[in-house]
């Protein structure tokens, strides 16, 4: 199974970085009917042909999700689509 596997340092702190993925998984689930929960400071989340976590901690973010085949294709794009939001939110 094809996997993304993105890691952002950042200087916002451990209490600011969990809300701005928060915010992220709220437009998730609007954009992409994307299942979230919380599991201490990782975000699970799930959707038909991806599964994957969003672990944040003080210092960084990591985004890791798999992909199933069928999006294979789209892998390129949705690792831009995560890097653009990780600089947008993270600098």
């Amino acid at each position: 199974m094809p996997s993304i596997d993105i890691t952002r340092t950042h200087a916002v702190g451990l209490q600011e970085a969990r809300t701005t993925v928060d915010e992220l998984a709220a437009a998730m689930r609007e954009r992409f009917g994307v299942d979230c929960a919380w599991q201490g400071n990782t975000l699970a989340f799930r959707r038909s042909g991806v599964n994957g976590a969003i672990e944040v901690a003080k210092d960084r973010v990591r985004v890791h999700a798999d992909l199933s085949f069928l999006l294979l294709a789209l892998k390129p794009t949705i690792e831009e689509e995560i890097r653009r939001h990780l600089e947008a939110h993270f600098g």
